[in-house]
C-alpha cells in the first residue's frame, strides 16, 4: 500500500503572463537560486504564452496551483502524478489533459503505468532530473493538438501534484521515454547528457517558434472553431440581460485569460445590468452609438458626453463583439493607455510608446453631420475626424519615419502631440446593427464549415456550415467566387475572433446593380417586401374612391382655389402643394398643403405597424422603397392634378415682406389644377413676363388659366426671398454639399450620364415655405400638449472640436466665424470669392465646417427637462418639427394627430411620452440608416459608370490632408476621393509637414523619359490637381489617380 504525502511550497504570484518573460510578480517572488537551477526548464509563464499563441486550454484548478519550482521540474512526480488520480477517480482528472497523438487519441503508454511511489526519505536527484529526457520536457511546455475534423486546439498538460514517495529512478526512466515516443521524435540515446538536453532545448525551441507562426496564421486565415462544449452566450436584441454575473473577466489586451473549460478568451464577459446601472449613475461608465471608421475596421469611437473629443476604442477586442451603430457602454481605460495623436492628421500612438509601426488606413470617423438645409434632405455621414484634444499633459514631440521620408512637423511647428481617451465595450444596450451583410464564402479543406467575408470590413468574418452553402460548394468552389451571398450572425463566441452564422441568400453576381442593391438594403434592415394582406385589407377596398359626403361636410373646402404641386419630374407620391393670392389689402394669402395620411392609416391598425416599423421611404437611384403601400402613396394620398384630394392645409396671412399677420389650421379638401416640376417653375421665375404657351407647360384646369399659375408662382419666390432673408439675418446656417444624380437607360436601368445637381431658386421657393409650416405646426403641438410634442432638435456642435476648427482656419488664413450658425454662414459666403472655383471652395469650407456638427433628432418633449434643449442650430428657431411629408416619414403622421387633436378635429394620441420617444429614437435610427443606403446606391451608380464609361479625368481640388495621403473634391462629379502617395505612379518621394495647424506637401516627381532631374508640386488645401477616376480590378471599386502635372518653365 502506497503512502501519499502532500505537501506545498511557497507558489510564484503572477504567473499568467503576457509574454514569454516571466512577469515582474513572478520574478519577484522566485528565488534567485531556483531561477538558474532550473534554466533548461521553461518557466510557468511560458505555458501560460504557449496557451495564448497556440490555442485554448483548461485552466488550472486552484489546487494545482500549490507546487514549487522544484517539484514541477521533476518528469517522474508528473508522470507519477497523472496515475496516482487516475487510479483515485477511476478515470483522468477534468483539468489534466492526457498527452495526445496527431490524431487526437490519448496514449495508452502512460496508462499501463502504474503509481509511482517513493519510500519515505527518499529525495530525487535534480542532476539526473535535469538531464531527463527533453520529450518529457516538452510535456510540460507543449501544447498537445487536438484535431476533429471540425476544429483544432493545442492544449499544454497542466502541472500537477507532487506524491511524496516515488519508484526508483529506472521505473520513471522508463515512462516517461515512452511519452516521449508518443509526441516528440526520437533521441539518439535512451540516457540524455548534459550536452544532449541543451541540444534538445534548442531544437525544440525552433520547433515550438514555428508552430506557434503556423498555428496563428491557421487561426487568422480560417477563423477555426475552438475545441470545447461550451457555447457561451452573448446578448442579443430581445434580451439585454448579460450573462456573466461577475466582473469582467479579462482586460481588452489580456488575450491569454482562459475558462474553466480550458478555451482562449478573447473577449471579456459583459458586466450585470445592475453594475452597469450604477457606473452609469456614478459616473464611471459612459453610454453612447459605437462608430466603427468604414475606413479602418480596427478604430471605433462613441461621443463624449462633455462634448469634447470622441472616446477611441482600439481593435476588435476593445469593441467586445459590438458593430456599427449599437448603443453600448464603456468602460475608460487607464490614462497610460490612452493614445497620443501626432497633431491633427497623423495616426495615433499607444501613450508614451512612439510611433505607430503602420500607416492608418482611414481617418477616425466623426459623427454624421445633419443640417436642415433642406425641408427633407440632411448632410452625409463625415469620413473624417477633427484631432483629439489634449486631456492630460502633451506628450513630446517624436518623429515619424515613413516610406518617403514624410514628417509630421517642422522646426517652428506648433503641432504638438494631444492624449485621446480609450475605453473598451462592457456591455451592449441595444443592437441597433442588423447583423446581416452581404459578401463572399471561402471553402476551408478539412473543416466542416466555409468562411464568409463580408463586404463592409467593419463587420467580423463568419464561419457558416457548409449544409448552408450550394451542394457543388465544397467540390466547385471556384464557382461561387464572384457570387454575392447574405450572411446573418446567430452568435459570437467570447473566445473566437470569427463570428457563427447562417447563410440567409445568394443574390447574384458581384458587379450587377440589382444583386448590390438588395444586398445593401438587407444589410442597412430596410423592409423592401410586399405588404401583407392584413395590412392592405386597412385600406378602402371599393376602387376608384371617392370622399365621402359626411367627410366633405367636415373640412374646409379649396378645392376652387388655384393650388399646385413643385415636385422632382420623376416624383409619383406627391405630398405637399402650394396655393397663393392676393388680397385687396395688397397682403397675401399663402397655403400649405399637405396629403391626410393619417384619415387612412388609422391608429393601432396592422398597416399602422408596418409603416411605424419602416418609418420612412428609401430613396435609390433607380426606385423608391415606400414606407406605405403604393395605393396610398402614389394614389390616396398623392395631390394629383384635378383630383379631389384630402389635406391637412396651414394659410397665413402675409404681408408682401413675409410678415405673418394671422395664422389657421385645419383639415381640408382641395383640386390641384397642375402638377409643375422644379423646372417648369424655375423657367417662370427665369421669364417673369413671358406667355407660356400650352406645350411648354403641363396640363393644367381649365378653372385656372397657366397665366394665374405663373403669376402666383412669382408671388410665391418674392416672399420666399423675403423669408429666407430675414431667416440668414436672424442667425439660420446652410451647408451645401454636391449631390450626384444620374440618367438611366429606359430599357436597361444602366447609368447613362451623371451630373451635380443644381440646387435653384424653385428649390428655394418650395423650401421656404415647407420651413414655415414645420415650425408653425412645432409652436401649435407644443402649446397644446407640452409633455408630448414630437419635435426635432439640432444640437450645437461640439465645442472643443469648434475651438480646433477655428484655430486651423485662423492659421489658413480663412476669415471663418465659428461663434454662431448665423455668423458662420455669412463668414463662408465671404470668403469663398466669385470666381470659376467658388463653388468648390465653398464645398471644401463646407466639408471643414461640418466636422463638429451633430446630428438633428426627433424627441419627445416630455422627456427632456430643459426646453434651451429643444432649439434647431442650423435654423436657429426654439421649436420645429416635421410635417409636411407623411406620405415618406413616418413621425409626420405622429405630428399630423397630434395637430388634429390641438385642433378639436381629431382624437387625442393615445401615447405616452415613453412611447413617444420610443418611436422617435425608431424614426432617427431608419432615417440615418435610410441616408445611408441613398448614398450607398450613389456610390454603387457611380462605379457603374466609372467602369462603362472610364476612365474618367478631371480637375480636383484638395479638401484634405494626411500625412501620407490626401483627399480631393472631384469637380466634374462631385464626389470625394483618397489619393495615396504610396501609390501615385512616378512619384518619387513626398513630404508633409504642418505649419502650425495648415497642413502642407511637398510632391517630388521623377524625371519623365525626355526629362532631366525630378520637380517638385507643392500641394495644400483648395490646390488644384488633375486626377482620373479608374475602374479598379475588385468589383465595383474606382480610384482617384493623380495626374502628372506639367514641368514648371525654369
Amino acid at each position: 500500500m502506497s503512502v501519499i504525502v502532500r505537501f506545498s511550497v511557497r507558489f510564484a504570484a503572477g504567473t499568467c503572463a503576457d509574454s514569454m518573460e516571466p512577469s515582474p510578480s513572478s520574478q519577484g517572488s522566485s528565488k534567485p537560486r531556483q531561477r538558474k537551477k532550473n534554466h533548461h526548464r521553461a518557466p510557468k509563464d511560458q505555458n501560460v504564452q504557449h496557451q495564448h499563441q497556440n490555442g485554448p486550454s483548461r485552466a488550472k484548478p486552484a489546487k494545482q496551483q500549490e507546487l514549487g519550482d522544484e517539484n514541477e521540474s521533476s518528469p517522474a512526480s508528473r508522470c507519477g502524478n497523472r496515475n496516482r488520480r487516475r487510479n483515485q477517480s477511476g478515470s483522468e482528472s477534468p483539468h489534466v489533459d492526457s498527452l495526445c497523438t496527431r490524431d487526437g487519441t490519448a496514449s495508452q503508454s502512460e496508462d499501463s503505468a502504474g503509481p509511482v511511489n517513493r519510500q519515505p526519505g527518499q529525495r530525487s536527484e535534480t542532476p539526473r532530473r535535469k538531464n531527463c529526457t527533453a520529450a518529457v520536457k516538452r510535456q510540460n511546455r507543449e501544447p498537445c493538438v487536438i484535431r476533429d475534423g471540425s476544429a483544432e486546439s493545442e492544449t499544454p498538460p497542466t502541472t500537477r501534484l507532487t506524491p511524496a514517495k516515488q519508484q526508483p529512478r529506472k521505473q520513471n526512466s522508463t515512462k516517461c521515454m515512452k511519452a516521449a515516443s508518443v509526441q516528440s521524435r526520437p533521441t539518439d540515446s535512451d540516457s540524455c547528457s548534459p550536452h544532449d538536453g541543451e541540444e534538445q532545448e534548442k531544437k525544440k525551441k525552433k520547433r515550438r517558434k514555428k508552430r506557434k507562426s503556423k498555428a496563428g496564421t491557421e487561426e487568422k486565415m480560417e477563423g477555426s472553431a475552438v475545441c470545447g462544449a461550451e457555447k457561451p452566450q452573448t446578448p442579443l436584441k430581445t434580451n439585454r440581460t448579460p450573462q456573466c454575473e461577475g466582473p469582467t473577466a479579462a482586460s481588452p489586451g489580456s488575450k491569454n485569460r482562459r475558462n474553466r473549460g480550458g478555451r482562449r478568451r478573447v473577449f471579456e464577459d459583459y458586466m450585470t445590468l445592475r453594475d452597469v446601472s450604477a457606473g452609469l449613475k456614478r459616473g464611471e461608465l459612459i453610454q453612447g452609438s459605437l462608430r466603427i471608421n468604414p475606413k479602418n475596421y480596427h478604430e471605433a469611437f462613441i461621443p463624449s458626453p462633455d462634448g469634447l473629443a470622441d472616446i477611441f476604442l482600439d481593435g476588435v477586442v476593445a469593441r467586445n463583439r459590438a458593430l456599427n451603430g449599437d448603443v453600448v457602454v464603456v468602460k475608460l481605460l487607464p490614462s497610460e493607455q490612452w493614445k497620443v495623436v501626432n497633431g491633427e492628421e497623423c495616426e495615433p500612438t499607444p501613450a508614451g510608446k512612439g510611433p505607430a509601426g503602420q500607416e492608418r488606413a482611414g481617418d477616425p470617423s466623426s459623427p454624421d453631420v445633419i443640417v436642415e438645409a433642406q425641408v427633407d434632405e440632411e448632410q452625409g455621414e463625415l469620413i473624417r475626424k477633427l484631432e483629439s484634444v489634449s486631456l492630460q499633459s502633451k506628450a513630446p514631440a517624436t518623429p515619424k519615419n515613413g516610406k518617403h521620408s514624410s514628417v509630421c512637423s517642422t522646426p517652428g511647428s506648433t503641432a504638438e502631440k494631444t492624449v485621446q481617451r480609450t475605453g473598451k465595450v462592457v456591455y451592449i444596450v441595444e443592437e441597433k446593427h442588423s447583423r446581416a451583410a452581404s459578401g463572399f464564402i471561402k471553402f476551408l479543406p478539412d473543416k466542416h464549415f466555409a468562411m464568409f467575408s463580408p463586404a463592409d470590413h467593419r463587420v467580423p468574418r463568419v464561419n457558416v456550415p457548409l449544409t448552408d452553402c450550394p451542394p457543388d460548394f465544397p467540390s466547385r468552389p471556384g464557382d461561387y467566387a464572384n457570387t454575392l451571398f447574405i450572411c446573418r450572425i446567430t452568435h459570437w463566441p467570447y473566445d473566437n475572433t470569427f463570428a457563427e452564422g447562417r447563410l440567409a441568400k445568394s443574390l447574384g453576381q458581384a458587379g450587377e446593380i440589382e444583386p448590390e442593391t438588395e444586398g445593401i438594403l438587407i444589410e442597412y434592415d430596410v423592409d423592401f417586401s410586399e405588404f401583407s394582406e392584413e395590412a392592405l385589407a386597412c385600406l378602402p377596398q371599393n376602387l376608384p374612391w371617392t370622399i365621402p359626403a359626411e367627410e366633405l361636410a367636415k373640412r374646409r373646402d379649396l378645392r376652387k382655389e388655384c393650388i399646385f404641386t413643385i415636385d422632382p419630374a420623376t416624383a409619383r407620391d406627391l405630398d405637399d402643394a402650394l396655393s397663393c393670392k392676393q388680397l385687396p389689402d395688397g397682403n397675401f394669402e399663402v397655403g400649405v398643403h399637405i396629403a391626410d395620411v393619417s384619415y387612412f392609416l388609422e391608429d393601432g391598425t396592422a398597416l399602422d405597424f408596418v409603416a411605424s416599423t419602416r418609418a420612412t421611404s428609401v430613396y435609390l437611384v433607380q426606385k423608391v422603397i415606400p414606407m406605405l403601400p403604393r395605393l396610398l402613396c402614389e394614389e390616396l394620398c398623392s395631390l394629383n392634378p384635378q383630383t379631389d384630394r384630402l389635406t391637412f392645409s396651414v394659410i397665413w396671412k402675409l404681408s408682401p415682406k413675409g410678415k405673418i399677420l394671422s395664422e389657421w389650421f385645419g383639415r381640408s379638401v382641395i383640386r390641384s389644377c397642375v402638377k409643375l416640376s422644379y423646372d417648369h417653375a424655375q423657367s417662370m421665375i427665369e421669364a417673369p413676363d413671358k406667355e407660356f404657351s400650352a406645350e411648354e407647360l403641363p396640363a393644367c384646369s381649365p378653372e385656372h388659366p397657366l397665366q394665374r399659375v405663373h403669376q402666383a408662382v412669382l408671388h410665391l419666390h418674392s416672399i420666399a426671398k423675403h423669408l429666407r432673408a430675414q431667416r440668414f439675418e436672424g442667425g439660420a446656417l446652410r451647408l451645401d454639399q454636391m449631390r450626384l444624380a444620374f440618367s438611366l437607360d429606359a430599357d436597361s436601368g444602366m447609368p447613362q450620364g451623371c451630373y451635380v445637381y443644381q440646387y435653384r431658386d424653385s428649390n428655394k421657393l418650395v423650401e421656404e415655405f415647407m420651413l414655415l409650416a414645420n415650425m408653425a405646426v412645432a409652436h401649435q403641438i407644443y402649446r397644446k400638449f407640452p409633455k408630448l410634442a414630437l419635435l426635432r432638435r439640432h444640437p450645437w456642435p461640439q465645442s472643443r472640436m469648434v475651438e480646433v476648427l477655428q484655430e486651423l482656419c485662423d492659421q489658413m488664413g480663412l476669415s471663418i466665424n465659428l461663434e454662431s450658425a448665423g455668423t458662420l454662414h455669412r463668414s463662408l459666403n465671404e470668403t469663398v470669392g466669385n470666381d470659376q472655383y467658388s463653388l468648390a471652395r465653398k464645398e471644401v469650407l463646407t466639408h471643414l465646417c461640418s466636422r463638429p456638427m451633430q446630428m438633428a433628432l426627433y424627441f419627445c418633449t416630455g422627456i427632456l427637462q430643459d426646453e434651451k434643449q429643444f432649439s434647431h442650430y442650423a435654423l436657429n428657431v426654439p421649436l420645429y418639427t416635421h410635417f409636411t411629408s407623411p406620405i415618406r416619414r413616418y413621425a409626420d403622421i405622429i405630428v399630423h394627430r397630434l395637430l388634429a387633436a390641438s385642433i378639436k378635429c381629431g382624437p387625442r394620441l393615445r401615447l405616452s411620452d415613453e412611447e413617444v420617444q420610443k418611436q422617435a429614437s425608431h424614426c432617427n435610427d431608419k432615417k440615418t440608416a435610410s441616408k445611408r443606403v441613398q448614398e450607398m446606391s450613389t456610390e454603387l451608380f457611380f462605379s457603374v459608370f466609372v467602369r462603362e464609361c472610364g476612365p474618367l479625368d478631371s480637375e480636383a481640388m484638395v479638401m484634405g490632408m494626411l500625412d501620407k495621403s490626401f483627399d480631393v473634391l472631384v469637380l466634374h462629379y462631385g464626389v470625394q476621393k483618397r489619393i495615396y502617395c504610396n501609390a501615385i505612379e512616378g512619384l518619387q518621394s513626398f513630404h508633409f509637414r504642418k505649419v502650425g495647424k495648415r497642413p502642407e506637401m511637398t510632391l517630388v516627381w521623377a524625371p519623365g523619359d525626355l526629362e532631366q532631374g525630378t520637380f517638385t508640386q507643392e500641394i495644400s488645401l483648395f490646390s488644384l490637381v488633375n486626377v482620373q477616376l479608374r475602374s479598379d480590378a475588385a468589383q465595383l471599386k474606382y480610384s482617384a489617380v493623380l495626374r502628372r502635372p506639367e514641368r514648371p518653365e525654369p
